[in-house]
């Protein structure tokens, strides 16, 4: 796999400099260890991901699955220039706030993680997942199975600080409570991350999530209903 020491080292001074000028000049440096390395591991991933779900985005370009290096400083407080992560997305369509589902890998200085779940879930996505678990609905039931049988990734998202369904079973609220919905493993694994081995543990485990994500994207097809 072609991440490498060097990769952790540009993102790191990219973010030191925050210089448009100091990245003309290292432009080069940037396309040879970061957007290059990202676009051989989408290019491995995208064959199963299509497998997984066959309407995903897998064109491993900037903007379709792969993030840009600078930042949009137009509605921040934050106006530093340029990030110090990249990540990978695939997901359906290009949304990233109040978006669909999607599947992540996420690179910085410290490590890197992957996933699945939304960026912000929309209110009525939320809606819908909610009304399926109530109904305790097969495809819930395969989600919650999946997520207890594995020891990968953990569920976040914000939750409310008093259940709205206190009288449910607790292995529903933990979904029931939730504001947003997402399913993350953290690694400083960095001989994994500079390994050959890469692309396989991530779709190991974007397998792991496909019950989940099927879940999610019922209640995506149901929730204009609602």
């Amino acid at each position: 796999m072609p991440f490498t020491s060097a990769t952790i080292d540009f993102l790191i001074e990219n973010k030191l400099q925050d210089n448009r000028e100091w990245f003309k000049e290292n432009k080069e440096r940037y396309n040879q260890v970061i957007l290059e390395p990202f676009v051989e591991l989408v290019t491995q991933l995208a064959p199963d991901m299509l497998k997984i779900d066959p309407q995903l985005i897998t064109e491993a370009r900037v903007d379709r699955t792969l993030s840009r290096i600078y930042r949009d400083t137009r509605f921040s407080k934050d106006k530093s220039l340029y990030r110090d992560n990249m990540w990978l997305v695939f997901m359906r369509q290009k949304k990233l706030y109040d978006g669909l589902p999607a599947f992540y890998f996420d690179l910085n200085p410290f490590g890197f993680s992957y996933g699945m779940g939304y960026y912000q879930a929309s209110t009525a996505s939320m809606n819908a997942i909610r009304q399926l678990i109530l109904d305790d609905a097969p495809a819930f039931q395969k989600a919650e199975k999946a997520f207890r049988k594995q020891a990968v990734f953990t569920m976040e998202g914000d939750a409310y600080k008093r259940s709205k369904h206190p009288d449910m079973p607790e292995r529903q609220r933990e979904w029931l409570d939730k504001k947003s919905l997402s399913f993350n493993c953290y690694s400083k694994d960095f001989d994994l991350l500079f390994s050959d081995k890469l692309a396989d543990t991530l779709l190991e485990g974007f397998r792991l999530l496909k019950p989940i994500y099927d879940f999610l994207w019922l209640a995506e097809t149901q929730r204009e209903i609602l």
